[in-house]
């Protein structure tokens, strides 16, 4: 499997994540270590806006409707398919920046 496929890969949930990080950690390159990094602080984000969204529909039911800002998550994570697809180092937008520089595990780029 080429970085490329494996950049696709990292976006499709954690275990895509675990799988293309695993795979590709001794031949990574800088589209591969780009992506990991993306991916992985999108991923983070939307556990902790989950956790932090059902505490509030659970305290005010009236506010569930908020759920519906999961859909962004599932649009970032088609547009960071489509930069791994391009072979593009561009960050996903609104949350992408802050995870350029973060994950040291997987190398600089």
């Amino acid at each position: 499997m080429n970085n490329k496929s494996l950049a696709i890969i990292s976006y499709i949930t954690i275990i895509g994540w675990l799988i293309a990080y695993f795979i590709g950690k001794d031949k990574a390159d800088a589209l591969l270590k780009y992506h990991l990094r993306q991916s992985l602080g999108l991923a983070i984000v939307n556990i902790i806006f989950s956790v932090v969204l059902n505490i509030v529909a659970t305290l005010i039911p009236s506010l569930s409707f908020l759920g519906l800002i999961g859909f962004v998550f599932i649009i970032l994570w088609i547009m960071g398919i489509i930069n791994a697809a391009n072979g593009a180092l561009k960050p996903v937008p609104l949350i992408g920046k802050m995870f350029e520089d973060k994950s040291s595990f997987a190398g600089k780029y």
